[in-house]
């Protein structure tokens, strides 16, 4: 079986980092993606992906890319649910990045893009 997603977007806020309880980094973000393709009304619509990714890559993320940040990712999609306060059986899909690819930084525009590997 195949799952592997590539998307090139701009992070939508600056990315969430965090640690689990072991120590491991994951950050948390959103990018926003623009269709290729118009819509009815001649418009391209844009795509919003959550997102997560570990480790380095992780940190990284979170030090060097600020909302509005052009990156690139591959990963895989992964779906997950929860129940919720009420009872509710909430579904997620999302998008754990395995590389991601800093493009445009906002927080140094001039900055030479970087690549960063996680393996999970």
């Amino acid at each position: 079986m195949i799952n592997q997603v590539t998307l090139v977007g701009r992070i939508t806020k600056d990315p969430e980092l965090r640690y689990t309880a072991d120590g491991i980094a994951v950050a948390k973000f959103t990018i926003a993606v623009n269709r290729n393709f118009k819509n009815a009304k001649g418009e391209y619509d844009t795509d919003f992906v959550n997102c997560h990714i570990w480790r380095k890559s992780a940190e990284n993320l979170a030090n060097y890319c600020l909302k509005g940040s052009l990156i690139g990712i591959i990963g895989r999609l992964q779906s997950r649910y929860y129940d919720n306060n009420e009872g509710k059986r909430i579904y997620v899909t999302e998008v754990v990045a395995d590389r991601v690819r800093f493009i445009t930084l906002k927080n140094n525009m001039n900055q030479a893009p970087v690549a960063e590997k996680v393996d999970g």
